[in-house]
C-alpha cells in the first residue's frame, strides 16, 4: 500500500522560542492581567505598521469591532453596509449594537466590497460602511472613501486579515474611524488570542478602553456600563515577540503567492486571485477560483491524493446564514453566492518549502486535469 504523503495544512501558526520566553518571563513577573505587556504592544503596533494612531488591545478582533462601534456611537435605529461575503463577526458586530447590518455585494476581482452595490444600499439610516480587506487585499478605498464624502458617512475598516497591507502606499488601519486587527492563531501575525483596534481620535480610543475595562479606566470609578475585554499580559508578549517577525513572514508570503501566480496562470479551470495595481496584497489566503462543480472533488482529491488541505473562505454567505437571514436584502447578491461556491484557498503561509509549493501545484494540475 502507497503511504499517504505528510499534509500540509491550511495553516500553521509559528511559535518559536522569542514568544515562550516572553511568555515565561511574564508568568515569572506575576503581572498577568492587563499590565505593562499590553500598553507596550498597543505602542509598537501602531508604530510599527506606521499608523501614527492610538491603538487598544482587546481580547478578540469581533470584540475589537463592537467595542468600535459602539465607541462610535452606532446604536439602535442605524444602519451599517457591511459584505455578505466574509466572517460572520462583521454583520454579528453590528447587530450586537442594536443597529442594522445592510448587506452589499461584493466585486468579483477582489472579492471586497462594490462601490456600486454600496450605493445603492445607502438609506436615510445609513451611518456608515465597514469593508472588509478580504484574504489580505485591501477594499477600494478611493470609490468607498469618495461615497462617505458624498453621504456624510463613517468608515469602520476590517483588518482582521490585512496586517501590513496598503492602498496606495496607505497602509490598512489609517482610512476609518477605526481600524480592527485581529490576532487568532491563523492570522499573519499572532497573540494567541486577540484584536487590536486602531482610531482616529483619541475619544474613541478612551471609550474603547472604558467598553473593555467594566467601563472604568481607574480601578472602581466606573464611568459607563462596560464589559470584559481585555487581553492579558501573556497574550501581549506573545504579540510583541511576533511583531518583530511579521515583516519577513510577509515576504514569505508575497513570494508564496508569486510562484503560485507563475505556476497557475495556464491551468485549465483555476483562476488565481487577482490584485489591483494600487493595492500591496499581504496573502493572508491565497484564494482561487474553481468550478462550483468541481470545487468538493478538488479539494478532497488535493488532501487524499497528494496530502494538501484546503481551505473555503467562506462556503455560506452571511445574508443566507440562519442567524442572520432576518437582516437578509431583498434582492439578490450573486457576486457573493457565487464566490461562496467557487472559492479555494491553496496554503501560502511562510512554513512552506519548496518542495511542499511543488506538491501543492503539481497536485492541483493533476486534480484539475481529472475532472476535464
Amino acid at each position: 500500500m502507497t503511504q499517504a504523503p505528510t499534509l500540509i495544512p491550511a495553516a500553521r501558526p509559528l511559535i518559536g522560542s522569542e514568544e515562550r520566553l516572553a511568555v515565561d518571563a511574564v508568568l515569572r513577573s506575576g503581572n498577568l492581567a492587563q499590565g505593562p505587556e499590553v500598553a507596550a504592544f498597543e505602542a509598537e503596533f501602531s508604530t510599527h505598521f506606521v499608523l501614527g494612531r492610538p491603538t487598544v488591545a482587546v481580547n478578540s478582533g469581533t470584540s475589537g469591532q463592537h467595542l468600535g462601534l459602539l465607541a462610535s456611537g452606532v446604536g439602535p435605529g442605524d444602519e451599517v453596509i457591511v459584505p455578505s461575503f466574509t466572517f460572520a463577526a462583521v454583520a454579528n458586530s453590528v447587530a450586537l449594537t442594536g443597529a442594522t447590518p445592510v448587506f452589499a455585494d461584493i466585486e468579483p476581482d477582489h472579492f471586497t466590497l462594490d462601490p456600486v452595490r454600496v450605493r445603492e444600499a445607502i438609506t436615510e439610516r445609513t451611518k456608515g460602511i465597514m469593508p472588509v480587506h478580504l484574504y489580505g487585499h485591501p477594499f477600494q478605498v478611493d470609490a468607498i472613501e469618495q461615497i462617505t464624502r458624498e453621504h456624510g458617512l463613517a468608515i469602520y475598516e476590517d483588518a482582521a486579515q490585512a496586517h501590513g497591507a496598503s492602498w496606495l502606499d496607505r497602509p490598512v488601519g489609517t482610512i476609518g474611524e477605526f481600524a480592527m486587527f485581529s490576532l487568532y492563531p491563523t492570522k499573519n501575525m499572532t497573540a494567541i488570542e486577540g484584536g487590536m483596534v486602531v482610531c482616529r481620535a483619541d475619544d474613541t480610543a478612551r471609550r474603547i478602553r472604558l467598553l473593555r475595562n467594566q467601563g472604568m479606566e481607574t480601578q472602581y470609578a466606573n464611568e459607563v456600563v462596560g464589559f470584559n475585554a481585555r487581553m492579558s499580559d501573556v497574550h501581549a508578549a506573545v504579540g510583541r515577540a511576533q511583531l518583530r517577525k511579521v515583516d519577513g513572514w510577509t515576504k514569505i508570503r508575497q513570494r508564496n503567492a508569486a510562484f503560485l501566480d507563475r505556476e497557475l496562470a495556464l491551468v485549465p479551470g483555476v483562476t488565481p486571485p487577482r490584485v489591483a495595481p494600487e493595492a500591496t496584497h499581504v496573502y493572508h489566503q491565497y484564494t482561487i477560483r474553481v468550478a462550483a462543480s468541481e470545487r468538493d472533488r478538488i479539494r478532497l482529491a488535493l488532501r487524499e491524493e497528494h496530502g494538501v488541505a484546503t481551505g473555503v473562505y467562506y462556503p455560506i454567505p452571511n445574508h443566507r446564514l440562519p442567524s442572520l437571514t432576518g437582516y437578509a436584502p431583498a434582492g439578490e447578491l450573486p457576486e457573493s453566492d457565487r464566490a461562496a461556491a467557487e472559492v479555494l484557498s491553496l496554503p501560502v503561509h511562510p512554513s512552506l518549502s519548496e518542495g511542499d509549493l511543488q506538491r501543492i501545484v503539481a497536485g492541483l494540475v493533476a486534480v484539475t486535469a481529472a475532472g476535464s
